[in-house]
């Protein structure tokens, strides 16, 4: 990236701005008020006309709920037909949305009124009877009669009362004993759980004001649907021209708005920012055709993207002054003297070049996970590719279950193909994950939702599970070593990407005592713990993983004592540099064994969800375990073979199902309602168990990523490259 400086008089402000805009490469750096002289440009004439008629459209859209679907093949829209066409849709989508309003209000009063009225068709009695009367009370409202009738009988101020009660309503007629005293009945009442309802004002019986307000709802729905019909006419009709005039409105608002980035004084400007480096010769031009000597075009310095992501910025040494040299002194005389306060330019805003991460093809949806942490500067190594190839691995592992995969992957499948940015590129993660989850899913055993399949198959697999029963907790355990050594080389990737931009940004002598210590530290001590230095101190499943895992064809006993010994000094030696280089991080000197015991939670995430989805099993199905046999579980599913493992010496019950009540030999009512709620239960359990495996899982994998491995070598927060223009879809060139 190359950062620029354009310098030049306002006379050609406009002019330099069309022209940036149409090259489409500059990035513009804010002006931040920090020189002398210099003052943050304002909008361009007309920008508030723009700006209102751009809210305008946008309103309209949202009224209509156009989209981009509705677009139209792409055309010139010029001023004077955009005006008049806006004016006439505008009118014309306020009036029916106006209408469409004053409708919904009169349905939503008409609805008002006929919950309020439901209570008294309910009660039966017309509303003439329940007002107008001058020696007795009438009070209607909500609550149980009994209470209302034991509260009146032993009010002194009643002399005489009666309750009239339909459904929940009841109306309350009563004598007061006072001739002239008013609030009898609701002083009486006042202990009493009682909901008042106020008596409607209607001469009809309620049932037929009821009849009456539902048919001018009737009426004013039909009137709503056909304004909504007109207003979908208006759409049809002038979506493409909403969306033309949307694009060409933002277009102008943005070129009117742009001064407001400009360092400015009176009478020059000074716009700056990054573009490309092998843009620059044509961004030049550009700018140098539209406004001749008026303006002057200088690179300021080129930052250089080594292999580390290092930003290295060079001053550009151009002693002819740039493109346009003196054009400063012929335009303004300002101009050149407000250009001098910093070598020749005004230079203003930050100096980090923004960044534009490039990763096409299967690794480019991961950019997502890592810009939720923070988009990497200029200068730091971009690691979406190393999350591409370990998050879906570490997903996988810790699901491991065919049956879950398949959904992850068509939720996937679904979200990449019905949404666009952040949900696609979230589906394409899901997609891979999935597939992930698939392949464990097969290694554990053909993990079908929990159940390995293999066994249903009849056939000899050579992974016993997962390490959730007697039979395979050797397994869990290799897991265990498994997940161990893969976080041994998960920080070694991010400790030796650390070494390399340490070196390249420092020096070596840097990069050894910063990251060569670290690395030092964590292969030295994990070395010794996986020698034979103190065999009998360690347990014996360090060493008997490899065996397991390789079924026999590779066997590891442990490095030798000399080995072990070595990686003890390294270790040491690890302490000391890191003693001498950075002192104040001798207080950590422990996070590279912890760091790697914390990589123990993907074992232990495998075991929680297979233990979830075994649970569901057991629930729903039940298990038994064949002592004579491999010591798996094996499950149950119906009454017959819960009736064989009773009678089965060699079968030892785990858990009654709830499907063993179902008899096929003899299906009956019991059998089916336990075959139905053992289905049940399998399925809600599994939805659960799928759920929170996103966030089991995921969180899990993402955490791993984010502080373990990213805290060695990468911070974050970069900007992104967002060029001076934009691409048309909806209008063309005029």
């Amino acid at each position: 990236m190359s950062r620029v400086s354009v310098t030049g008089s306002k006379r050609v402000i406009d002019d330099v701005i069309e022209a940036a805009y149409a090259h489409h490469s500059l990035h513009v750096t804010d002006y931040d008020d920090r020189y002398e002289g210099f003052d943050p440009g304002t909008s361009l004439d007309g920008a508030e006309t723009v700006n209102e008629r751009l809210v305008t459209v946008r309103s309209l859209e949202s009224i209509l709920d156009v989209d981009e679907d509705d677009a139209e093949v792409a055309r010139s829209l010029d001023d004077d037909e955009l005006e008049a066409e806006l004016d006439r849709v505008r009118d014309r989508v306020n009036e029916l949305n106006d209408r469409r309003d004053e409708l919904q209000g009169a349905i939503r009063d008409r609805q008002e009124e006929i919950d309020r009225m439901e209570p008294f068709a309910e009660l039966g009695i017309d509303l003439d009877y329940l007002r107008g009367y001058d020696s007795v009370e009438v009070v209607v409202g909500e609550a149980k009669p009994a209470a209302v009738e034991a509260a009146l009988g032993d009010a002194e101020t009643v002399d005489a009362f009666d309750v009239f009660v339909g459904g929940d309503v009841l109306a309350i007629v009563a004598r007061p004993t006072d001739g002239d005293a008013e609030g009898v009945v609701q002083d009486a009442l006042v202990g009493v759980d009682i909901a008042l309802l106020d008596v409607p004002d209607a001469d009809a019986s309620p049932e037929e004001y009821v009849a009456e307000l539902e048919a001018e709802q009737a009426d004013l729905r039909d009137e709503l649907d056909g304004v909504e019909a007109e207003l979908d006419s208006v759409k049809e009709e002038a979506a493409g021209f909403l969306l033309r005039a949307e694009e060409k409105l933002t277009i102008e608002a943005e070129k009117k708005e742009a001064p407001l980035s400009f360092a400015t004084t009176e009478n020059a400007f000074v716009a700056e920012g990054w573009v490309p480096t092998e843009s620059y010769p044509d961004f030049e031009a550009a700018v140098v055709d539209a406004v001749g000597d008026h303006v002057e075009v200088e690179e300021l310095e080129r930052a250089s993207f080594t292999p580390d992501g290092d930003h290295h910025a060079e001053p550009v040494d151009d002693e002819g002054g740039g493109s346009g040299e003196g054009s400063a002194a012929d335009a303004e005389r300002e101009t050149e003297t407000a250009v001098a306060t910093d070598g020749g330019h005004a230079a203003h805003g930050t100096d980090d070049p923004p960044v534009v991460q490039d990763n096409g093809g299967a690794a480019g949806p991961f950019e997502l996970l890592v810009q939720a942490f923070g988009r990497p500067k200029y200068s730091e190594f971009d690691p979406t590719l190393l999350v591409f190839l370990t998050f879906p691995a570490m997903f996988g592992f810790m699901i491991g279950d065919v049956g879950y995969g398949v959904l992850y992957a068509a939720i996937g499948f679904f979200m990449y193909s019905k949404f666009d940015g952040a949900f696609r590129e979230l589906g394409s993660v899901a997609m891979w994950a999935g597939g992930f989850t698939i392949l464990f899913g097969i290694y554990y055993g053909i993990d079908l939702f929990g159940y390995h399949a293999y066994q249903l198959l009849g056939i000899h697999w050579p992974v016993e599970g997962k390490g959730l029963s007697p039979a395979d907790l050797d397994w869990g355990l290799s897991f265990l070593v498994v997940s161990v050594v893969f976080g041994i080389v998960h920080l070694n990737v991010g400790h030796v990407l650390s070494f390399v931009g340490t070196a390249q940004q420092h020096d070596l002598k840097h990069a050894v005592y910063e990251a060569g210590s670290w690395l030092l530290i964590l292969n030295g001590a994990w070395i010794w713990i996986f020698s034979r230095v103190f065999p009998n101190s360690k347990p014996d499943f360090l060493f008997e993983a490899v065996s397991i895992l390789t079924f026999g064809a590779v066997s590891f006993s442990g490095f030798p004592v000399v080995v072990g010994i070595a990686g003890a000094v390294g270790a040491l030696l690890g302490l000391v540099l890191l003693g001498i280089g950075e002192p104040p991080e001798l207080a950590e000197f422990l996070s590279p064994v912890v760091n790697v015991i914390s990589y123990a939670r993907l074992m232990a995430v495998l075991l929680a969800k297979g233990g979830m989805a075994l649970a569901v099993n057991l629930l729903a199905f039940g298990a038994y375990i064949d002592d004579g046999g491999d010591g798996s579980f094996h499950f149950i599913f119906n009454a017959g073979t819960f009736t064989k493992v009773q009678e089965t010496a060699d079968y030892e019950l785990v858990f009654r199902g709830i499907t063993t009540a179902f008899d096929p030999a003899s299906i009956g009512y019991v059998g089916v309602v336990a075959l139905v709620g053992g289905i049940v239960v399998a399925l809600v359990g599994h939805l659960v168990v799928l759920l929170l495996g996103v966030t089991s899982a995921g969180i899990q994998a993402v955490r791993l990523e984010y502080v373990e491995f990213f805290g060695n070598f990468y911070e974050g927060g970069g900007r992104a490259y967002l060029p001076f223009g934009r691409e048309r879809k909806h209008t063309s060139e005029d």
